[in-house]
């Protein structure tokens, strides 16, 4: 009888911290709604950020962090979220994937994994300006990444925003870069070599897989500048890149009618590199 009793104790301790191990992930700060989802905006290392809860949450606790323009086409992280992702972003806005931008990057990964048990490897989403914060932070923490998933992504701020090649450019932007990166001119950020166009080693390495997907046509962060060499040079390394192509198309729109090939590139890499 005593060994019956003592399994049942066992399981009921088990149950209890099942429940102790939920009540733990309560976040704190103010909570919303988002797409009829609970969203909890706070503030971590002086930086504001938001986190996104599945109703069900999968397996390992699987997450999904946007470089900027949370928000923006938000399709895929509907259909994660519905798949048991948190979507997570840290709002460090005109730093442009500045090592400074890294480091508090640094310290909401730390938040995550360390006080909320988030999976040892984000899925990292990088629209636009979104792809220097991204491939920078990736870069510098290869081995926290499963995979990158980037949207018309900036990989070489020469591109955009200095406008020094095919497209339009920021003036403003690029006087940020120059400060935000703490540049003495333009010729030392003209030479810098830790673009993510110039940085893809750590990655290939590591074994991250890429997905790509940018319009032919677009005049602001031309694609043949950015996503073209990262093609070129990933697989140079014997990366794994693939590349969605939209003919005919600029900057604008981002994403895809059908956002299914993007949630099953995050949903195969993420849940199968725990």
């Amino acid at each position: 009888m005593m060994p019956i009793i003592s399994s049942l104790f066992a399981a009921l301790l088990l149950l209890t911290a099942s429940f102790v191990q939920a009540e733990e992930l309560k976040f704190p700060g103010k909570e919303s709604n988002w797409n009829g989802f609970k969203k909890f905006d706070f503030e971590v290392d002086g930086k504001q950020v938001l986190v996104v809860t599945p109703k069900k949450e999968a397996t390992g606790r699987p997450w999904v962090w946007h470089g900027e323009f949370f928000g923006h086409k938000p399709a895929p992280d509907i259909a994660l979220l519905d798949k048991g992702f948190h979507i997570v972003y840290m709002r460090v806005q005109d730093m442009l994937g500045a090592p400074r931008a890294v480091k508090h990057w640094d310290s909401f990964y730390n938040e995550l994994t360390t006080k909320y048990g988030f999976a040892p490897k984000a899925a990292l989403v990088g629209l636009s300006r979104g792809g220097l914060y991204c491939y920078n932070w990736a870069a510098a923490n290869p081995n926290k990444v499963s995979c990158i998933y980037a949207d018309a992504p900036v990989c070489d701020f020469k591109s955009w925003p200095g406008g020094k090649g095919k497209g339009k450019g920021s003036p403003r932007d690029w006087k940020l870069v120059l400060d935000v990166y703490g540049f003495k001119n333009e010729m030392e950020a003209l030479d810098y070599k830790f673009n993510p166009t110039d940085n893809l080693k750590p990655l290939a390495d590591a074994k991250v897989p890429l997905l790509h997907v940018f319009g032919d046509a677009d005049d602001v962060v031309p694609w043949e500048e950015n996503t073209g060499l990262i093609e070129e040079r990933y697989k140079k390394m014997s990366g794994d890149i693939t590349l969605i192509r939209k003919k005919g198309i600029g900057h604008h729109p981002h994403g895809l009618d059908d956002p299914t090939p993007i949630v099953d590139f995050i949903v195969k890499n993420s849940l199968s590199k725990k």
